[in-house]
């Protein structure tokens, strides 16, 4: 279903984010969140990717299996790095042969297995690039839908590492949804105030396309450092911090912790009419299964009263 189509059926969308399994043995464990997942009826399900060939084929091959094998609606990443103008052709050709309604289109990073690659070589170098070669592609009638991909783009509310100059940062959203993004989903946050700033600022720039939240539920102590280091420019809030701190390093109530602070967040986006919550689960089905279950969500096609679990 294209994403124009998913805004105008649900007020609110819930969606869950799956990597590429990279073994046998992560691919059994994915398969069983998957089916549990799966129950909740989730909007839409995003497929992350690797870069310069680490996961490309597995991807591919998770996205088609959703597509064909469950109720998902399966969105794949996208990302330019690595990449010729052919190579893209050819990815967005296989993906429309296989009736997959919707893409995130972003700029990537360079793979650790490819220290000092030369960008020079990819055909697209900015995500806004990449919307571009998208929508060019829509244009030709390849796509079996009339509108051919949905495409989706990143935003970080907590701003992205790679532009200090904030207001800049703002001018590159709005490139990408200029030319022809129609949603964003953010980067993961912590601190709702984050969000809603960069809705307001959003909305100053003139980005008027729905804004999807990202959540992460943190499960430990530890689990913030590997958090901080994945996603740079990431802001733990000071009484978040403090409350895990004050479990003294016990795991069970570090994660009872991190899925209250989680719930809270959810619950108070969609009390301040978010367009969307899209929840990073690392492959994992127990923590959103909580918080759905906390929240009173019956499944994503409605809402019960929210009935938080204190």
């Amino acid at each position: 279903m294209h994403i124009h189509e998913i805004f105008s059926r649900h007020k609110t969308t819930f969606s869950f984010e799956f990597m590429p399994p990279k073994s046998d043995s992560e691919a059994e464990a994915l398969t069983q969140t998957v089916q549990k997942l799966e129950a909740l009826k989730p909007t839409f399900v995003s497929v992350t990717y690797g870069a310069g060939g680490s996961t490309r084929q597995r991807t591919h091959d998770l996205v088609v299996r959703l597509k064909h094998e469950t109720t998902c609606d399966p969105v794949p990443h996208l990302t330019c790095v690595c990449h010729s103008a052919a190579e893209i052709e050819a990815i967005l050709t296989r993906y429309a042969q296989q009736g997959i309604s919707n893409l995130m289109a972003l700029g990537g990073d360079i793979p650790r297995s490819r220290p000092g690659y030369d960008r020079s070589e990819d055909a697209y170098r900015y995500g806004s690039e990449l919307v571009k070669a998208i929508v060019e592609f829509n244009q030709r009638g390849i796509h079996p839908h009339p509108l051919g991909f949905g495409i989706g783009v990143a935003g970080y509310p907590d701003g992205h590492p790679a532009t200090p100059n904030k207001l800049k940062e703002m001018d590159y959203l709005k490139a990408k949804v200029d030319e022809g993004a129609h949603y964003i989903v953010t980067q993961l946050f912590f601190d709702n105030r984050s969000f809603y700033d960069f809705r307001d600022r959003c909305e100053l720039a003139g980005i008027h396309v729905p804004i999807i939240a990202g959540i992460m539920p943190v499960l430990s102590e530890q689990s913030m450092i590997s958090m901080a280091n994945m996603a740079l420019g990431v802001r733990y809030p000071a009484g978040f911090i403090k409350a895990i701190r004050r479990c003294g390093g016990d795991e069970p109530f570090e994660r009872r912790v991190g899925i209250q602070w989680a719930t809270e967040q959810c619950r108070d986006l969609l009390d301040n009419h978010v367009a969307g919550i899209h929840f990073y689960t690392f492959n994992r089905s127990k923590a959103t299964s909580e918080i759905y279950a906390n929240l009173g969500v019956k499944d994503s096609l409605g809402l019960t009263e929210p009935t938080l679990t204190r």
